[in-house]
């Protein structure tokens, strides 16, 4: 317990899944944590959860890709706390289809979650840590973001996106000595709503136990991984145990990306 203990941390699209969970471990170890998502009835479960378990955390709705909103929780978040120590830009849009039916309005919204979102993510929240001595942004990106995959151009391009934005950043952070690190975090197959969602979707009929196979059968251990097992890593490294850590990739996909 404690490992973040003292810490103001700020997990963008925390209503569910990766975001939920990254959000109660961070306030199980003691951060203090504003839960942000446009999807508010999730929102304020996940404000639910972790009162009830004694944390601290408050709900604010938030469209990362208006810089308007990313001004203005910012300024939440030093009004209520006076600081910012941790950002998890976890916010994002999947959309799998082909590139030939995939529009450029399908592009540009995807983008402008996923990668957009990011962007103003570490450009706003390093400008909030500097001013309290630096601080760690984790951005999720995902295997993803290493590897193609078939119908998500779209997806593979934001998420490739989030992973060099995330080397520059940190390039660029380091000669301006600001105190601020900055590291990606690249998910596999995960057990969230999204991933159930899809089995559920194509595995209609009764095939829904061969689509879940298939998805288990793109991990070398066999299983899709829990939440916790991402929300573990991203606490990692907004602690000071991974304080030498700067512009690296924490790949947490049971080894789909070194076999594939």
């Amino acid at each position: 317990m404690g490992r973040v203990d003292g810490k103001v941390a700020l997990v963008t699209g925390a209503a569910s899944g990766l975001g939920r969970a990254t959000a109660i471990r961070l306030a199980e170890e003691g951060a203090r944590v504003m839960v942000t998502d446009w999807e508010d009835r999730g929102g304020a479960e996940t404000l639910a959860l972790i009162e009830e378990a004694g944390g601290e955390a408050r709900y604010r709705h938030q469209d990362v890709s208006s810089e308007e909103a990313w001004q203005q929780t910012l300024a939440e978040i030093i009004a209520t706390w006076g600081r910012l120590d941790v950002l998890v830009n976890n916010a994002a849009v999947i959309i799998a289809k082909s590139i030939r039916d995939t529009s450029l309005e399908d592009w540009r919204w995807q983008n402008s979650i996923a990668l957009d979102g990011v962007f103003l993510g570490v450009k706003h929240g390093s400008a909030a840590m500097e001013k309290t001595g630096g601080g760690s942004i984790i951005n999720i990106s995902s295997v993803a973001g290493i590897l193609g995959l078939d119908k998500s151009a779209a997806y593979c391009a934001a998420k490739g996106g989030v992973r060099l934005l995330t080397k520059a950043a940190a390039a660029e952070f380091a000669r301006l000595k600001n105190g601020v690190r900055v590291n990606s975090v690249h998910p596999g197959v995960i057990r969230t709503p999204g991933v159930e969602g899809t089995i559920r979707k194509y595995g209609a009929g009764g095939k829904e136990d061969q689509v879940r196979a298939r998805f288990e059968g793109m991990s070398p251990l066999g299983r899709l991984g829990e939440p916790v097992d991402i929300a573990n890593g991203v606490l990692y490294l907004a602690s000071d145990e991974s304080n030498y850590m700067h512009g690296a990739e924490l790949v947490i996909d049971a080894g789909f990306s070194a076999v594939r």
